[in-house]
């Protein structure tokens, strides 16, 4: 198994220099600038230098290079497998359709036959990530594992876009499909967050979308504790995400919101906001955030990992600001010098969660993928 990596600026060209010729890279993963992606130029460079390969990847918050922590650049990581090999997939959005129903149809893309892995890749604004994941699981079963993320447009929250090959649109979802008996994936995700304030309980919501909390307008709620930051939603409703309590589990689910609604006082949300379940508020700090960048190294950690696939999340940059690369520097600490580092920030992560391995979508965590081959 062997991993390149690549980083596009405007105006600067590639470093290091794309290949005259690779035709052994099976699998691109592509992250960062929809304008870069798209060009005319990139297009072209990347056909000519990995003829072989498929192409999947989406626009972020930040992309991950090394330890690197760019702004709308490209990065691009190239995947070379001794003894395994990838499909991609992708379903469109359709207006109206059902994100249960859209992960369905994606997962019967899939070949089954020696499937290991999927690693998705999807809308970050149209689709509800709670829905998707489960429309997929009911499909692929609890002996296949998904990992993978929201695509993300900084902090604007306007659009997403999302790439599968030639084809790049803002309504769309991708699933890369890892197969082999020899390939071997890993997987943790950890959020560092804490709650704090009075317990409340969702008085009424639908699917994703948020209307009141203890009997009160949502929004209104979140209004009162950002105070003169409330003129900076959405975005500035990712420093106090919301926790929810599940079921037979003293962890919370966090959740982070993606749109506001003013004329209704409503909030939309990256995944499930389950009517009649108690939340908090959530904070926290970068020391923290770090701390918790570490503990999803450990649990993802093998000592043969040759990729680590990272998917942050947009509100975790915006606490650490200028130490974001920090949970990326203990995340090659802890996984060593022999394993390539890639990724992107997003607006929602993708990991099987507690004994049971359900597979949830996460807000707010340093999620990451470890990829490697038995020899």
């Amino acid at each position: 198994m062997r991993i390149s990596q690549y980083i596009c600026a405007v105006g600067d060209g590639w470093s290091p220099a794309l290949p005259t010729l690779d035709t052994e890279a099976q699998l691109l993963l592509c992250f960062g600038s929809e304008r870069l992606f798209t060009s005319e130029n990139t297009q072209n460079h990347l056909k000519t230098a990995f003829p072989n390969a498929q192409i999947a990847g989406c626009t972020t918050a930040g992309e991950i290079f090394g330890t690197r922590v760019s702004n709308e650049q490209l990065v691009v990581t190239t995947v070379e497998f001794a003894h395994s090999h990838v499909q991609i997939q992708h379903v469109d959005i359709e207006p109206e359709q059902n994100s249960f129903n859209v992960g369905q149809k994606l997962a019967q893309k899939l070949a089954r036959e020696q499937l290991k892995h999927v690693f998705v890749i999807s809308d970050g604004l149209k689709i509800n990530g709670t829905a998707l994941v489960q429309g997929m699981s009911s499909k692929l079963g609890n002996e296949i594992n998904i990992t993978g993320g929201l695509a993300a447009d900084g902090s604007r929250f306007k659009q997403t876009w999302v790439w599968h090959g030639d084809k790049h649109s803002s309504s769309i979802v991708v699933a890369v499909g890892l197969y082999g008996d020899k390939l071997q994936v890993s997987y943790g995700s950890f959020g560092g967050w804490d709650a704090f304030g009075p317990e409340r309980e969702i008085s009424r919501s639908q699917d994703n979308v948020l209307y009141e909390l203890d009997g009160q307008p949502a929004l209104w709620l979140y209004k009162k504790y950002l105070g003169q930051h409330a003129e900076n939603l959405p975005s500035s409703a990712l420093l106090f995400p919301l926790g929810i309590s599940r079921p037979n589990s003293d962890e919370l689910l966090v959740r982070t919101v993606l749109s506001v609604n003013e004329a209704d006082g409503s909030m939309t949300f990256a995944g499930d906001i389950p009517q009649g379940a108690k939340v908090r508020l959530m904070k926290a700090n970068p020391d923290r955030l770090i701390d918790g960048a570490q503990q999803a190294a450990n649990l993802s950690k093998h000592e043969q990992s040759k990729l680590a696939i990272c998917v942050s999340c947009v509100g975790r940059k915006m606490v650490m600001h200028q130490r974001v690369e920090e949970e990326i520097e203990i995340i090659k600490e802890v996984l060593g010098e022999d394993c390539q580092i890639a990724g992107f920030y997003s607006y929602g992560e993708i990991c099987p969660h507690g004994e049971e391995h359900e597979v949830l979508l996460h807000n707010q965590t340093m999620t990451i993928t470890t990829l490697h081959e038995d020899h």
